[in-house]
């Protein structure tokens, strides 16, 4: 089967990119992204630019790669979504209407990420249900839940054989973080390692879902792969891994970095955002629908990390 991957040199799709590659074959995985030159981590297979936003772009990549799954990435962020709301709409709205209807078109099955930012502060914070309220305070949130509906309505209406996550933050030392809300828990290993010191812009004991890459690339994998029948959340299942505040994870960096010093001083819009986020969520769905289980808690995410991170050649954001 080929595959192409849209936002594929983003943090997500830097770490997914070569797995897809280990299982489809290296000439099967398409690299899609907004710039010319890719990043390292996708370019020994095939890559292209591609503006999300240009529906005939879309439809062309599809079709004259002969792609059989899409999973789509390309999105902007929270934090970034604050900040250029019109924009965030264009590209994570307008980008997955292409994409399904190029999927729609070709018959191809796609996978999308959503997020727990789909949620909202009328949501329950502790064990948030996999069907529950949902009105999400932010424009990140909002494209992520209307992107779970339009998914469903593609595969309700026109059979698209759509799937889907809802990501906690994602922890890699893959990538540099993109604007998002806990862009945090990846700063705080560079800085760590290269100056003993990380100023948080979350308050310590801010409490959020988390996942190490690993897992995040294993759940997608195992979703698109699960048997259809099976599937009855299909477009939106909870998954986590872990649930730490900024101060549980400075804490488990000093058990390995002794001298670290974690500070604060909160940026009140991302902090905003945090609060409306759970604190951790449900994913008994995804654990009796296709069996998920991460392999990953803070304490090997943080050993693995600060392992990866510290190897020579490794890159500083």
């Amino acid at each position: 089967m080929r595959v192409l991957v849209t936002g594929a040199t983003g943090q997500l799709g830097s770490a997914l990119v070569p797995a897809l590659r280990a299982r489809h074959g290296r000439e099967h995985v398409i690299a899609c992204g907004h710039r010319t030159a890719p990043c390292p981590e996708v370019a020994d297979g095939p890559c292209i630019a591609l503006e999300i936003t240009d529906r005939a772009a879309v439809a062309r990549a599809v079709r004259d790669h002969r792609v059989g799954a899409v999973y789509h990435l390309a999105a902007l962020l929270s934090a970034v979504g604050e900040r250029e709301p019109l924009r965030a709409w264009e590209v994570n709205m307008g980008g997955l209407l292409n994409v399904l209807e190029a999927a729609r078109e070709a018959g191809c099955a796609v996978f999308f990420p959503s997020s727990v930012a789909a949620f909202g502060p009328g949501t329950p914070a502790e064990d948030t249900p996999q069907d529950t309220i949902q009105r999400p305070a932010t424009m990140y949130g909002i494209t992520k839940l209307a992107g779970e509906l339009l998914c469903d309505y593609y595969f309700r209406r026109h059979g698209v054989d759509t799937r889907g996550l809802r990501y906690p933050g994602l922890v890699s030392h893959e990538r540099p973080p993109g604007g998002g809300t806990t862009d945090y828990a990846v700063e705080i290993f560079h800085a760590a390692l290269r100056e003993r010191r990380y100023v948080c812009f979350l308050a310590p004991g801010t409490r959020l879902d988390m996942m190490y890459m690993p897992d995040a690339v294993r759940s997608a994998l195992e979703l698109m792969a699960a048997d259809l029948p099976r599937l009855r959340h299909r477009n939106a299942f909870n998954v986590t891994a872990m649930s730490f505040t900024p101060g549980e994870l400075g804490a488990q960096i000093r058990r390995h970095l002794p001298d670290f010093v974690l500070e604060y001083a909160v940026d009140p819009v991302r902090q905003a955002i945090a609060a409306g986020w759970p604190r951790h969520v449900d994913d008994r769905a995804a654990r009796e629908e296709w069996g998920w289980r991460p392999q990953y808690d803070l304490a090997a995410m943080v050993r693995d990390m600060l392992a990866r991170l510290a190897a020579p050649g490794t890159a500083a954001p």
